[in-house]
């Protein structure tokens, strides 16, 4: 299991409603561990209502995603000898590329305790993003009809969810100094023309370092989330 990020202080006891788990894994992950992660939890929540729920902050290896449904057609490669692993995954949404540079938030939440409403998720996650980025004072964008977060027109924020009885899995990604050469070899969430950005193009020097606690505490926010301590093994 990832490692709690020890900064974090316990906060009340383990049944506290809002409680969460905080994992923010130290090195880059590959992504079938955080996923195989993902779901042991959504599994844990399935059978205990009560329980705590969990969010990861981390960043991959190098690989690419497929959501459920998603078009061959935009990969550029050949897929029996994809440039970086790829993953045909449980959530909704086209090919994204996951890579170090690139911070990805994955919250296993019960919507029950929220508003079940899966549109209210996906604005919601959008929401943190706005937020991270009015912290480094950059606006984001939203789309008309689309889902993520632009810059200037260009794309810096992926979000691409999965529900079981409204427990949520996969979540969003932001690129922040990630090298974005890799994003050619796919049609990025499968909108043609449409250009992917990263943060350090706004704020030259800007690191993952610097975003990833705001991040931690925009989902805080927005989810009403009150980070717990160490859930053991």
């Amino acid at each position: 299991m990832p490692v709690v990020n020890s900064k974090l202080d316990p906060v009340g006891a383990s049944a506290h409603p809002d409680g969460a788990f905080c994992f923010e894994p130290p090195d880059p992950v590959p992504y079938d561990i955080a996923w195989e992660d993902q779901h042991r939890w959504q599994e844990r929540l399935l059978a205990d209502p009560t329980a705590p729920e969990a969010v990861w902050i981390l960043q991959h290896r190098p690989c690419y995603t497929l959501g459920r449904g998603a078009s061959l057609e935009h990969l550029h490669f050949d897929v029996a000898r994809p440039p970086h692993p790829l993953h045909h995954i449980d959530r909704g949404g086209e090919v994204t590329h996951h890579l170090p540079g690139q911070i990805v938030v994955y919250p296993v939440l019960d919507l029950q305790r929220r508003t079940p409403d899966l549109h209210v998720h996906l604005r919601g996650l959008e929401q943190v993003l706005i937020d991270v980025l009015a912290e480094l004072g950059l606006r984001g964008e939203r789309q008309e009809g689309l889902t993520g977060l632009w810059l200037d027109g260009r794309k810096v924020g992926a979000i691409g969810i999965g529900c079981r009885r409204w427990i949520t899995l996969h979540g969003l990604s932001l690129n922040v100094d990630c090298d974005l050469s890799g994003f050619n070899a796919i049609t990025a969430c499968g909108l043609e023309g449409r250009e992917v950005g990263r943060l350090s193009d706004w704020i030259p020097g800007l690191t993952t370092d610097q975003v990833q606690p705001l991040i931690r505490d925009a989902l805080a926010d927005q989810f009403r989330l009150v980070w717990q301590g160490s859930p053991g093994s």
